[in-house]
């Protein structure tokens, strides 16, 4: 076999595992809205089908109309938005001292912070829940709270890494110009981060807006402040023992689209942020 026939060969191959990959990831998300569009019986018939046969919105416009949807979706946007931002506050002024500073203790901090991620969250959830029973603290604060806890390390972690790649020179000139560090930080390279921003607070977006365990415990004896995972989780038929596959799975559609969303309008950003951090890093 000549170069240029295994070229083709290899380039064919290339393209079916990117087929094969791609199918098996989007896989999963048409299932979701092939089960919302079928109706109880549908979802219940043996074999199943690919596609309904009289496509229906009626799980949507369930689950549109539940009151408590509606506010744990609420719930849900809420807690995420205040821990992404919370994260970007506390993880850029971190990343910043980390990558910029010189003071006795850096290295280990750096390796603590590295060793917060490795603890499952199964570890630390009784004392937190026991912690915040003592001090009567509200649901949505406590998963706050609780989030920052995971969200926290990776967003120093990251924007350290980026903070350190950034040219000296430019923390220098601004100095010489007569810039104070907090001056130098705001409005020299501040706005450089803004890809690894992106990234870090896309993804502490998704981990609080997915998060289960920590929700499902903390609202235990406040149901209005649960979110979307738990309420999903805790749905109920119309009919004893009976399980609402469509409405689950048409929720389930119906809270994946807003991070597709975030995803789709930040792409070029958390690319540009996770190549400058393989680079810089």
């Amino acid at each position: 076999m000549n170069r240029g026939a295994s070229r083709v060969v290899g380039r064919v191959l290339f393209y079916l595992l990117i087929a094969v990959i791609f199918v098996y990831l989007m896989f999963p998300f048409y299932w979701a809205i092939v089960s919302a569009l079928k109706t109880q019986a549908e979802l219940i018939r043996t074999p199943a089908t690919l596609w309904p046969d009289d496509p229906v919105l009626t799980n949507f416009r369930a689950v549109l109309s539940s009151v408590t949807f509606r506010r744990a979706l609420l719930n849900s946007t809420i807690v995420a938005s205040a821990v992404t931002v919370l994260s970007l506050i506390v993880g850029s002024f971190a990343g910043y001292a980390l990558g910029k500073m010189r003071f006795r203790g850096k290295t280990p901090s750096l390796y603590v912070i590295l060793a917060m991620t490795m603890f499952p969250q199964i570890a630390v959830l009784a004392g937190l829940y026991a912690v915040i029973r003592v001090l009567g603290t509200p649901a949505i604060p406590s998963m706050i709270l609780s989030y920052l806890l995971f969200t926290l390390p990776f967003t120093v972690w990251v924007l350290t890494s980026f903070f350190r790649g950034l040219p000296d020179s430019l923390l220098q000139a601004a100095q010489v110009d007569g810039a104070t560090l907090f001056q130098a930080f705001r409005l020299v390279l501040l706005p450089l981060t803004a890809p690894a921003m992106v990234t870090t607070g896309l993804l502490a977006f998704i981990q609080a807006w997915n998060e289960y365990l920590f929700a499902l415990t903390f609202t235990v004896i406040d149901p209005p402040a649960r979110t979307v995972p738990v309420a999903i989780a805790l749905f109920t038929g119309t009919v004893r023992r009976q399980e609402p596959f469509g409405e689950i799975m048409a929720a389930a559609v119906i809270v994946t689209i807003p991070l597709v969303v975030l995803v789709l309008v930040f792409q070029q950003r958390i690319v540009a942020g996770l190549t400058a951090g393989a680079v810089k890093g």
